[in-house]
């Protein structure tokens, strides 16, 4: 593959936001030179009109740019009228997007109400039953001709009421004809995407959004990167939303969201953005304002140089290959340093500064720390160098040769540009470049006194380089007023978020919306209570089918709403139980854990 298969933004070492074309929502413009919208989404009944309107109110308060509000069928599409009115009357004139699953009635009833309309690709035109469909060519083209015949007309519907719409593909929600043909890949989201731009390009519909989700965060970065060089090839130039699905909330939901959409949002790709919380709707918009800030300071930073014609698929993982180093680097998950042997039960760290020249790991072994001049002197010493991109820009050809063929070193990769991202990731592509094996530990230095500005900030600048597969080992030292349990913390939760390292359960639970059928975040809190001593394990929290049985292809085990008081049981993407009552559901998860021989006892508890 040419390194132009390999494009997919303006640059990998500068900050430069992509040029998209404007689209207009109500009022507000989004997309070209516009700023970085900001959204969210309520998770009221909108058949309950005040009580929608009051939270609208609240998102708007908050600093919202565009609120959304599910619309699951008719008589909820119907309502906006009554919602969108009450708004204005009150002086609120923020663009509302109407949010539409399985239901094209719906979305057309909407469109005459709002500002925008959000559609899915899974399920607007194509059914979703059972994965497991076999589609014949003739059949799967019968499908696009059914795109065709739905989708043509609500796109003129849109038009005549000066509509806007999102084309939003989830990767819990594909269709049996896509994943048919291409599974749960980034290829077949992007496949399910392009169908539906290429109408809208077809019918110079242009007043368009896009947004390509998962809750797997490798899995988003990527085909967000890999729509978009399909979309230059073809030349759509749609702003996008940007975002991860399910991120949870909290520490993780917070570093979730900041590694995926960091990532992207670093590399100059996305136009507006939504920090999906298991929290009130409200919370997100101040968390999506700082790394949208974050984001923002990039601009203008220190040239970075380029030096080498090595460029990395971007739209496949693979980590980079090292020699192993004791327990760094090789097959080894990545490590965690901190300045002190701080940490809470399995979040300890690998390597601690017993000084300030002395790394020492968990079993007393103790390394030196040393600069590049002094390592060169006798690159036989097993040591941790520190070495920037400068530095290796002026080390000579037989200096570089030492460092080569050296194993027993690994080196403390420091950045001082505010966009350390892009350095630092050029400063790997010159080692893939040049052949050299040698582990990297990522370092960055902080000067934060609230630990959401420190989980934001440090996983915009660690998230894409984690992603790409680059890195055996992160550094993060603060000079601010943060615990260094918080900072350990912070290190595992990003190395977790980026597909790295797991340290603790993963909870990918969604936002909740209007479809939601129980209390969310009540549900969260008592999954998450009962189940994160269960390190390894991924479990899933959704509070409804749009993409409960979708997203369950990226857990183990999941706990979806199914009717009122009644959830459904996954493991992976296999019903097991159904219509458990919801009061006993969990203790129902745990006999499914057992019965799958992945169940263990809680520290101080004994088994039944």
């Amino acid at each position: 593959m040419s390194n132009d298969n390999f494009s997919y933004c303006e640059s990998l070492v500068e900050y430069k936001r992509q040029t998209t074309q404007e689209v207009k929502i109500g009022d507000l413009k989004l997309g070209g030179d516009q700023p970085i919208r900001v959204q969210s989404m309520t998770d009221t009944n909108t058949l309950d009109a005040e009580a929608t309107v009051n939270q609208v109110i609240s998102i708007i308060e908050a600093g919202a740019d565009l609120v959304r509000i599910t619309a699951q069928g008719v008589r909820e599409a119907s309502n906006l009228e009554q919602i969108k009115k009450e708004l204005v009357k009150r002086g609120y004139t923020t663009p509302i997007v109407a949010d539409i699953h399985f239901n094209p009635a719906a979305a057309e009833i909407a469109a005459q109400h709002v500002d925008k309309v959000r559609i899915n690709p899974g399920n607007f035109a194509d059914k979703r039953a059972n994965f497991k469909t076999e589609f014949s060519d003739e059949e799967y083209l019968q499908g696009l001709e059914n795109i065709k015949e739905k989708f043509i007309p609500f796109l003129r519907w849109c038009q005549k009421n000066n509509t806007a719409l999102r084309v939003g593909t989830n990767h819990g929600s594909l269709s049996d004809r896509i994943m048919s043909r291409y599974g749960d890949t980034p290829e077949g989201m992007v496949e399910a995407t392009l169908e539906y731009l290429r109408l809208c390009k077809q019918e110079e519909f242009n007043n368009v959004v896009i947004s390509i989700k998962s809750s797997n965060t490798r899995v988003m970065v990527q085909t967000v990167r890999l729509l978009n060089n399909r979309m230059r090839k073809e030349g759509i130039t749609y702003p996008f939303h940007i975002g991860v699905t399910e991120a949870g909330e909290g520490e993780d939901g917070r570093i979730k969201s900041a590694v995926g959409s960091g990532a992207l949002l670093a590399d100059g790709l996305g136009d507006t953005v939504r920090i999906s919380l298991t929290e009130h709707p409200a919370k997100e918009i101040p968390v999506g304002q700082k790394l949208v800030k974050l984001v923002n300071e990039l601009a203008g930073h220190a040239p970075v140089e380029l030096h080498t014609g090595y460029r990395k698929n971007p739209f496949v993982y693979e980590r980079r290959k090292t020699r192993a180093v004791d327990q760094i680097g090789g097959d080894h998950v990545p490590v965690v340093l901190t300045e002190k042997n701080t940490g809470i039960e399995e979040q300890v760290p690998d390597y601690f500064f017993k000084s300030a020249n002395l790394l020492e790991d968990q079993t007393g072994i103790q390394y030196p720390v040393l600069n590049s001049c002094d390592f060169l002197k006798d690159p036989s010493t097993k040591a941790f160098v520190n070495i920037t991109l400068r530095e290796w820009h002026d080390l000579d050809s037989g200096s570089i040769e030492k460092i080569r063929i050296a194993e027993n070193h690994v080196f403390l990769l420091h950045s001082e540009n505010k966009n350390s991202l892009a350095e630092q990731r050029a400063f790997f592509l010159e080692m893939e470049g040049a052949g050299i094996t040698t582990p990297v530990i990522i370092c960055r230095d902080y000067l934060e006194n609230e630990i959401e500005d420190l989980q934001l900030r440090a996983s915009l600048d660690l998230g894409g380089l984690l992603i790409d597969g680059f890195g055996d080992g992160i550094l993060i030292t603060n000079k601010g007023s943060i615990s260094d349990k918080e900072i350990c913390s912070t290190a595992f939760g990003i190395l977790q978020a980026g597909r790295m390292r797991i340290s603790k359960t993963e909870f990918i639970s969604c936002p909740g919306c209007g479809r939601t059928l129980f209390n969310l975040q009540d549900t969260v809190a008592k999954v998450k209570k009962h189940f994160a001593h269960l390190k390894g394990l991924k479990i899933g929290v959704m509070g409804c089918i749009v993409n409960g049985p979708g997203e369950m292809g990226d857990v183990d085990y999941g706990y979806v709403g199914a009717g009122a008081g009644k959830v459904h049981l996954y493991r992976r993407q296999e019903l097991v139980k159904r219509n458990i009552p919801e009061e006993a559901a969990v203790i129902e998860l745990e006999k499914l854990i057992r019965e799958h021989g992945e169940w263990r006892e809680p520290v101080n508890k004994k088994s039944p």
